[in-house]
């Protein structure tokens, strides 16, 4: 068992449970988007250290979604603004 690639698919479960958490019609959008971009990040290191290939690939690949979701969010606020 790889404990990098296990806290880096920890990772993709506090990333979306903060998600859930913090959203609503009063949540803070810029503040979801910089724990979504950090918990995904930190994520993405802890694949990079994994030693075995299939916690890589997995970690990696699990862990770009809340990225490019993230990304999505900031790139719809940019849109939105005046």
């Amino acid at each position: 068992m790889n404990k990098f690639g296990l806290l880096s698919l920890l990772m993709f479960v506090i990333s979306i449970t903060a998600f859930f958490v913090m959203r609503g019609p009063d949540g803070e959008i810029y503040l979801t988007i910089v724990v979504l971009s950090t918990f995904s990040l930190t994520g993405l290191v802890f694949a990079a250290l994994s030693k075995q290939l299939l916690w890589k690939v997995l970690g990696i690949g699990v862990n770009m979604i809340p990225l490019i979701f993230a990304f999505l969010l900031l790139f719809a606020m940019g849109i939105s603004e005046p």
